[in-house]
């Protein structure tokens, strides 16, 4: 009796990440391997989850996969953009419509390979588009995210009338992956290296000043640095992003049209990002990896798959604003375990 009372004055429960986070933040010390564990676990499932679920379901789902993936890629150019520059940018079929127009007509009239063209569309795309938003970037609130929005529309409404592009038919028998895996593979890899390039990105000077313009422009055009340069480079990376995923799409279905642009590719992925945890960015990626398969999986319920969907992000707003992944982040920091005193 007297050794168990002992025992119980000698060690006290303590969370696990007590200790870890301080010297983590600023200078990237750790102490032992159980806290590199403690680290690295969540990460390392995030990743090996991404590997394994191919094989986990049929042909069918792979390609419900592939297009999750890019809705992921958007949402986390959305949440980029809103949490980290103030930013609301409703412009994610933009995204997708340039890249995946630039892929599509160069694998067209050139006859290139997708590993050639996307690269290519990419990075021309995303030029584009923040040529586009530009002038927009002295806007803020609901009046960047109204302009944004219109873009795609315009476009759309340009190419209908012009008949260009090939027109409102679109461009068929584009240039496609070799096969299925390397479909799914390629956006997963995307996905997974865009998630941890951003988390690095927003925690060295360039996220802090980002950050920075978001809670205060004035004081920081105030210390001499152009709040209009560091826009439009964040523009540019969020482009980059969504410019990718349209020129994937394009070789995906090997075809392309004014579908590009639809609004799908605005809005679901603000939707995932709620649903997901703003702020969290591989919160928006989960959010996407779960509100595209429940949205193929209602299909059979016809228009009843709307209200059905519609419902349960209603619930997610109401009952859990702060999103998924903010939730799991703060049931896995609260783990107990022993410690001697």
């Amino acid at each position: 009796m007297a050794n168990d009372q002992l025992t119980a004055k000698e060690r006290r429960k303590e969370r696990l990440d007590r200790g870890i986070k301080v010297r983590t933040e600023g200078l990237y010390a750790l102490s032992s391997w159980r806290e590199m564990s403690y680290l690295l676990f969540p990460r390392g499932l995030f990743i090996l989850g991404f590997l394994i679920i191919p094989f986990l379901i049929d042909m069918y789902w792979q390609r419900v996969l592939c297009v999750a993936g890019v809705y992921a890629l958007l949402a986390l150019s959305f949440d980029f953009l809103a949490e980290f520059v103030g930013l609301v940018c409703l412009g994610g079929a933009l995204f997708i419509g340039c890249g995946g127009y630039i892929a599509g007509l160069l694998s067209h009239s050139m006859g290139w390979s997708p590993f050639l063209t996307i690269p290519i569309a990419t990075v021309v795309g995303a030029f584009i588009s923040t040529l586009v938003l530009l002038p927009c970037l002295r806007l803020r609130g609901i009046y960047f995210a109204i302009v944004s929005f219109m873009f795609p529309m315009l476009t759309v409404f340009i190419i209908v009338a012009l008949n260009i592009f090939g027109g409102t038919e679109g461009i068929t028998a584009l240039a496609t992956f070799p096969n299925i895996w390397v479909d799914q593979y390629f956006i997963l890899g995307a996905v997974i290296i865009s998630v941890f390039a951003m988390r690095r990105l927003v925690n060295e000077d360039f996220g802090l000043i980002l950050r920075s313009i978001k809670d205060n422009d004035q004081a920081v055009k105030a210390s001499g640095i152009s709040i209009t340069a560091y826009k439009t480079k964040a523009v540019f990376i969020a482009a980059l992003i969504g410019c990718f995923a349209g020129a994937y799409l394009s070789h995906l279905y090997g075809w392309l049209g004014i579908s590009q642009f639809t609004m799908d590719f605005s809005i679901l992925p603000i939707a995932a990002t709620v649903m997901g945890g703003m702020g969290t960015l591989v919160g928006p990626v989960m959010g996407a990896f779960i509100l595209a398969p429940m949205s193929e999986a209602l299909r059979g319920f016809g228009q009843l798959r709307v209200v059905l969907y519609c419902l349960i992000l209603i619930g997610f707003i109401v009952y859990k604003p702060e999103g998924l992944m903010n939730v799991l982040q703060r049931k896995y920091h609260q783990f107990e375990h022993w410690e001697e005193v």
